[in-house]
């Protein structure tokens, strides 16, 4: 009887989110490079994998009517172009833990080439858009991939 096929997914490495990519065409412009905003997109999905991984439920607190993150805040700079059939590994960091919000820094590596990197605040946010503690049980879950103070970036 065959196989289903199960959607990519990442890992934790010690205090790290590795999620791997690959460069399709669909990511890329005509020159072949992958296009800015499809490394927003890539970010997106690293993150929502470490969420999973780390049983953090999403879509429940949505259906709840608790609430949802959302991006606050976002910096990122670009250094090296992604082109067509690159495998690329989003590595996220959890840098900071709050009551209502997270700090996270995440990197496009090709190998051991930085590609992009990026800084960003995501906030737990009612179904009005206001500010809410994140529920217990999910800032338990980020403490085990918080680093320790030797492994502050």
């Amino acid at each position: 009887m065959p196989t289903r096929p199960t959607p990519p997914g990442g890992l934790i490495d010690g205090t790290r989110h590795l999620y791997a990519v690959r460069a399709y065409y669909e990511d890329t412009d005509l020159s072949g490079v992958v296009y800015h905003a499809n490394y927003l997109r890539w970010f997106e999905r690293a993150r929502s994998d470490l969420l999973r991984l780390l049983d953090i439920d999403q879509r429940a607190a949505v259906e709840a009517g608790e609430g949802a993150y959302a991006v606050a805040d976002l910096a990122i700079r670009y250094l090296r172009p992604a082109r067509l059939d690159d495998d690329v590994v989003i590595e996220t960091r959890c840098t900071e833990m709050r009551s209502a919000s997270c700090r996270m820094h995440q990197r496009a590596l090709r190998g051991d080439e930085l590609l992009a990197e990026a800084e960003l605040r995501v906030g737990f946010v009612a179904p009005d858009g206001r500010p809410r503690r994140q529920p217990a049980a999910w800032r338990e879950a980020f403490k085990t991939v918080l680093p320790t103070e030797e492994e502050v970036i």
